[in-house]
């Protein structure tokens, strides 16, 4: 495990505690690394799953289809993200989302039950990890209900102007948008020839520039 505890520290699971203790929680959890295809699902539609993840080289999607197969992209996952921690800490007896590779990706897998349950060697930090992943948990609400006030936007352009404000906020007037062109529609939950519409139309009225997935919000 040492090789990834650059990794591990900076993993908001584990903030506030020292690399020994990192190490000493890992083998207490009995945390175990799995590598996992490009487009191989790491988490399945449906299923049930205890183990939480750290995304420790790669990137995944979460990704939620609809009876009629339409794909929504819920968010991404980078290094160095946790993810599914909301399913494994409820019991979820059917998960409503696949997380699929997006590229080759290498995973820490740790059993929530393990993190919420003291342990025997009753570890001092193990209450500092409980207080990270409830903090965890929090943050993720936020953000989805940041998406929720995107996707409830009634137009295309509306959503796509408010998701690309919002990244402004966060990285300035110039950024790059972590999707391409057809998973930024699928992000959006709209049509991806009225995505490109759309930015063809912002683009001829000084809105905004982009080139792939760089934009640049323009002064009006």
């Amino acid at each position: 495990m040492k090789k990834y505890m650059e990794i591990l520290s900076k993993c908001r699971l584990f903030e506030s505690m020292e690399n020994e203790n990192i190490t000493a929680m890992l083998s207490c959890l009995g945390a175990e690394v799995k590598s996992y295809a490009k487009n191989q699902k790491i988490f399945t539609e449906g299923e049930t799953t205890s183990h939480i993840g750290i995304m420790l080289s790669g990137t995944a999607q979460i990704v939620r289809v609809d009876f009629y197969g339409n794909r929504s992209i819920v968010t991404g996952i980078e290094s160095p993200q946790l993810f599914g921690e909301s399913f494994a800490c409820t019991e979820t007896r059917s998960i409503p989302v696949n997380v699929i590779a997006e590229k080759d990706c290498e995973v820490m897998l740790i059993d929530s039950r393990k993190i919420l349950q003291p342990c025997c060697n009753a570890c001092d930090f193990h209450s500092r990890m409980i207080f990270n992943l409830m903090k965890e948990i929090a943050a993720k609400n936020l953000l989805l209900n940041q998406k929720i006030e995107i996707i409830s936007k009634r137009t295309t352009r509306e959503k796509l102007m408010a998701y690309l404000m919002i990244q402004a906020k966060k990285h300035g007037s110039s950024f790059t948008v972590p999707y391409d062109r057809q998973e930024l529609a699928d992000f959006l939950e709209v049509d991806r020839s009225g995505l490109s519409a759309e930015i063809s139309k912002l683009r001829k009225e000084n809105v905004i520039e982009c080139k792939r997935n760089f934009f640049r919000l323009l002064e009006k």
